[in-house]
């Protein structure tokens, strides 16, 4: 029932904002199943979401992946409010995948980016087939990373996103620490079925927050741009103040 689908929309919108805090291409997560999910109405401020969800691996949970891996259990609270767009959010979650491991691939990842003397451009990934070249799927992913920051600024009770395509992709070649891609994704519109088209320039040091800046523009909407680096309002931490028993 509507219900069920408003407490899978709110749990996918800790999880953008999760990704996009983190800000490591390897540690994206997807919704598994929601376990619990309160929901309380606070008079003149909004819906307050109380949920239990499990996650998995964000590759392993497309479609162009056999195998669906369970990486933790979140618990978390997810405030729309009236007066202000983006939903307020703070998250807390186990991890089983292997964290050392996960640090590695981000390292290797920038590692790899930092020695590019050409300029990596790709086009249409995942392609009509539901493919993605191997040594494009870190880029693809830390797509997926400065998305999440546009879906969770971007998302309402109502309204729900997720990304569907890189249409195109551009490295610059920076002379600072960083690693610098211009992005044009394709996010989809949940449950409008638009595809909205959004310009992202995402610039990334493993460990650190993720800058981000997007311009978006649809057939029904007007442009809509923003800007993010990592410090927000919500939180991954400081769940467990709220009362356990709304869980």
């Amino acid at each position: 029932g509507p219900e069920r689908s408003r407490a899978g929309q709110a749990a996918r919108v800790a999880l953008h904002y999760l990704n996009y805090r983190q800000g490591s291409p390897s540690a994206l997560r997807a919704l598994g199943q929601v376990r619990k999910a309160t929901l309380k109405a606070i008079p003149g401020i909004g819906h307050k979401y109380y949920l239990q969800f499990t996650t998995e691996d964000y590759k392993s949970s497309n479609t162009f992946y056999e195998h669906r891996s369970d990486v933790g259990t979140c618990l978390a609270t997810v405030l729309y409010l009236k007066r202000k767009p983006r939903p307020a959010v703070n998250i807390n979650c186990t991890y089983t995948k292997d964290q050392k491991q996960t640090r590695e691939d981000d390292y290797s990842f920038y590692k790899k980016m930092r020695q590019q003397t050409k300029s990596i451009i790709g086009n249409e990934i995942p392609d009509n087939d539901g493919n993605i070249e191997p040594d494009l799927e870190p880029v693809w992913a830390l797509a997926v990373a400065g998305s999440s920051y546009i879906m969770w600024e971007k998302s309402t009770e109502n309204l729900g996103y997720f990304m569907a395509q890189v249409k195109n992709v551009k490295q610059w070649i920076t002379k600072d620490d960083s690693t610098d891609f211009d992005y044009t994704v394709i996010l989809h519109e949940i449950p409008t079925q638009e595809m909205i088209s959004c310009h992202l320039r995402v610039i990334w040091i493993p460990g650190h927050p993720l800058k981000v800046k997007y311009f978006c523009l649809s057939e029904n909407q007007s442009s809509e741009s923003g800007e993010g680096s990592g410090i927000e309002s919500g939180s991954t931490t400081g769940i467990f103040n709220e009362k356990e028993a709304n869980f």
